[in-house]
């Protein structure tokens, strides 16, 4: 038997907005520059990518990424300074729950190994 330590941020109203997925597909933007890569990456709609960006950006109240609308030159998408901030902050507070949930869980199931 485990323990899984999942983190997922929730708005006022008790609505999903942050967790592993949104998380992944950040890193995804900042590795392939394009949202829509990053979605095809995951296996991901680009509408359903875009809304969970938007979600997220509405809930905390400022931009994640930067996106530029293709064309010719072709369109791209980039994490701003508030959005690897942010995923700095998540990420580490799911570490840092992560090792309290290591700490815990012996204490409370002693009998498990």
């Amino acid at each position: 038997m485990n323990a899984v330590t999942r983190i997922t941020l929730v708005d006022d109203a008790g609505q999903k907005f942050f967790g592993e997925g949104p998380c992944r597909l950040l890193h995804a933007v900042e590795e392939t520059g394009s949202l829509r890569a990053a979605a095809a990456s995951m296996g991901m709609a680009y509408t359903k990518a875009l809304k969970i960006l938007k979600n997220a950006e509405y809930a905390l109240g400022f931009p994640l990424t930067i996106r530029v609308t293709g064309g010719r030159d072709g369109g791209g998408s980039s994490l701003t300074a508030e959005g690897k901030e942010w995923l700095k902050r998540y990420e580490g507070y799911r570490d840092a729950c992560v090792q309290a949930n290591l700490g815990l869980y012996p204490e409370f199931f002693p009998e498990q190994p």
